[in-house]
């Protein structure tokens, strides 16, 4: 008869069991000291927010997809929105003239980016672009992109390697269709675009053979990792459970593998250049520089760089893949499914490529630029399915109003794609609204 009980009892000592009931116990003593403390008013002009939980705050509201979640919650509460994610209060922007003025009007103020524990480790201390906190350091890297790496004149010179990489995946489709097997796109794209920055960046394709696999394989679970929640970002004191589930030790792996690979492709790089016989060096050798190429020149040129400029090479490098390999395919696999959905739009984008292609051995990008149509499609599929749906988090350095509120952000940018008081038809795929 006591069965039952026993059965009960070892349910409770379970490890999840125990830490649910650590949380809620905590919790009801949160709110029970809460209701003992005197209240304070406060005169902050805040933002709507929807009512959340002690010590998680509204994380449970996240879902599994956050930027659906969060549009769902916006619709209730407003374009712009205070949230509390764990302890750190969070304004969501849902709206195009909220990230108007943060992004435009306040850039200064939201400059900064808060410090995330993951990308942290992978980025080498955040001295990358995308994740590095706003002062000297970052003007300078990011000078260093815009005019060294992603100029006009830069970019243009890369167009043979996306040309012929384009040509190589339409040869594999041709192969492919001829034996009537089927055409796995995704993975196509995967290889089109991991190809062509690899070639870009690195100087070479790492695609071939168990090497190729393996640095494929490490590309999908960087990128990953990149979108992982981890929770001692909001709530530091259960920063432990990162640890137990494995996402501290995976990010440990990643981040090793990668150093390991980069510094095996810089030195490459260095013994390459010393075996150069001439001291001088060609116009088409300066044309076929790749990223670490240009970095390596850099440092050797400013002998004041930071002594850990190594780690900036390849923070930087690791930019490149992330933002121009995973969110590139990803539209591209986008667009390809919108144009099987849409029959008369493939008829209408079809028709144009054969009217530029026509007379020609191939399209060039010179033409791609009076495509109007394929430009029209591309844009719509960004509209649609934004390839980062939620921006990278910013960070205010001082008291702000936006719109009226006294603020700190995420930017819910797929969303505001969506937004039917800018788009009408909003959730379909309408390339001619461009």
């Amino acid at each position: 008869k006591h069965a039952p009980r026993v059965s009960n009892m070892l349910f409770l000592l379970q490890p999840p069991v125990l830490s649910l009931l650590l949380i809620l116990g905590i919790s009801l003593a949160f709110l029970f000291i809460k209701r003992l403390s005197p209240t304070r008013t406060t005169h902050k002009n805040l933002p709507p927010s929807p009512r959340k939980l002690p010590i998680i705050g509204n994380l449970h509201q996240l879902g599994s997809s956050p930027h659906r979640s969060l549009r769902s919650l916006s619709r209730r509460h407003g374009p712009l929105m205070l949230l509390h994610l764990g302890s750190v209060p969070v304004l969501l922007v849902s709206s195009a003239d909220g990230a108007r003025e943060i992004t435009k009007n306040h850039d200064l103020v939201f400059s900064n980016r808060p410090k995330e524990t993951i990308p942290d480790r992978l980025l080498y201390g955040s001295r990358d672009v995308a994740f590095s906190p706003y002062g000297d350091y970052w003007r300078q890297v990011r000078s260093l992109c815009v005019l060294k790496l992603l100029s006009n004149k830069r970019v243009q010179s890369y167009a043979n390697v996306r040309e012929e990489e384009a040509v190589l995946m339409l040869e594999k489709i041709g192969k492919i269709s001829s034996s009537c097997s089927l055409v796995n796109l995704s993975e196509l794209f995967m290889s089109l675009t991991n190809d062509t920055v690899c070639r870009v960046a690195l100087g070479r394709k790492y695609s071939g053979g168990e090497g190729g696999r393996q640095f494929k394989e490490l590309l999908e679970q960087f990128s990953e990792l990149l979108g992982v929640f981890s929770i001692r970002d909001y709530i530091p004191w259960l920063g432990w459970v990162d640890k137990v589930k494995g996402l501290h030790g995976k990010a440990e792996k990643v981040a090793k593998e990668f150093d390991e690979f980069l510094e095996g492709v810089i030195k490459e790089h260095i013994d390459q250049k010393k075996g150069e016989k001439n001291g001088g060096e060609s116009d088409d050798e300066v044309e076929d520089q790749d990223f670490v190429d240009i970095l390596l020149e850099f440092q050797r040129e400013n002998m004041n760089c930071s002594p850990n400029h190594v780690d900036t090479i390849k923070a930087l490098i690791l930019d490149m893949f992330a933002g121009g390999t995973h969110t590139t395919h990803t539209v591209s696999e986008w667009a390809m499914a919108e144009l099987l959905r849409h029959p008369k739009v493939m008829k209408k984008l079809q028709d144009e490529v054969r009217e530029f292609a026509r007379g020609k051995p191939k399209i060039s990008e010179d033409d791609l630029e009076k495509m109007h149509y394929l430009k029209a499609v591309i844009k719509e599929t960004l509209r649609l399915h934004a390839p980062v749906p939620l921006l990278v988090p910013r960070e205010s350095t001082q008291d702000v109003k936006i719109m009226g509120c006294d603020t700190q952000v995420f930017i819910n940018t797929w969303a505001i794609g969506r937004d039917p008081s800018l788009w009408e038809d909003a959730e379909e795929f309408h390339p001619e609204r461009s």
